[in-house]
């Protein structure tokens, strides 16, 4: 006679609010009451969650110093039977959140992963955006290098969805106005929470209102796809770059460029002037 199989748990991924404590779906918060531990990327954060619904389990911390050793630890747990319910701070884990390597290791050891859908200010941001959401591409945090950003900026063919920190959001606007002024943008901040603004306009505009008014809290931006004809920046500099080291002048070069490209001359002759012909 064959010995029964061990038990074994079950990982439920469950999104939480990411401002308003009542934006939790009812299964969620059945499934925190019923899970055997929480693991929680701040136990102090979603202790606030669980006391204003009234629920008791046991909390764990997993976040990006700890997660690996501890998926190793909380798999085993699951193995011998136990659920876990692993939640974020805020929205969808393992969205720029903690929780990949956990998911990974219970797919690789068959443990069963079920995610419970709910609040993202991922999707929030795109809908009160106003922009097309027909195709649309998230990229998560915009990447701090200059040329990186210029380039990710400039080629989106899509709407695409961002976040960025209060104190790099001018810069970031102010690079795309130089790209292209008229870029339809909305900046999303703090959503679903007590002052919660969301700006549209152009990304002239916005620059110019954020340079004033240094944005506060959390930020989503959503950036209109780049208007079909125009090319990249980048790839524009490039091109002005090599006609001056083949004798142009400056002016008459980046004037060139524009007329071929669909960019503006001045933009052109103001970035190569900034960053120096080589």
């Amino acid at each position: 006679m064959t010995s029964p199989q061990a038990p074994v748990g079950r990982l439920l991924v469950c999104a939480t609010p990411i401002g308003n404590l009542q934006d939790v779906t009812i299964r969620v918060l059945d499934a925190l009451r019923a899970a055997d531990l929480v693991a929680c990327e701040d136990t102090r954060h979603t202790r606030l969650l669980l006391e204003r619904h009234d629920i008791s389990t046991r909390t764990v911390s997993l976040h990006e110093h700890n997660e690996r050793l501890r998926a190793a630890e909380l798999v085993e747990r699951i193995r011998s039977g136990e659920t876990v319910a692993l939640v974020s701070d805020a929205g969808t884990p393992l969205v720029s959140d903690p929780g990949y390597a956990l998911v990974q290791a219970c797919v690789q050891a068959g443990i069963e992963v079920e995610a419970l859908p709910g609040p993202s200010a991922v999707l929030v941001a795109l809908v009160v955006s106003g922009l097309p959401s027909e195709r649309w591409r998230y990229v998560g945090f915009l990447p701090r290098v200059r040329g990186q950003l210029g380039e990710l900026l400039a080629g989106a063919t899509d709407t695409l969805v961002a976040f960025e920190s209060p104190g790099r959001l001018a810069g970031t606007l102010e690079l795309l106005a130089a790209q292209d002024p008229e870029r339809a943008v909305a900046v999303c901040r703090e959503l679903t929470k007590l002052h919660e603004e969301v700006r549209r306009g152009s990304a002239s505009e916005l620059a110019g209102y954020y340079r004033e008014h240094p944005a506060r809290g959390e930020v989503v931006l959503v950036v209109g796809a780049a208007e079909a004809g125009r090319a990249p920046l980048q790839d524009a500099i490039v091109a002005v770059r090599e006609l001056i080291d083949a004798g142009a002048k400056p002016r008459p070069a980046a004037a060139a460029v524009a007329k071929l490209t669909g960019l503006r001359a001045n933009e052109l002759y103001r970035e190569i002037t900034r960053t120096g012909t080589r």
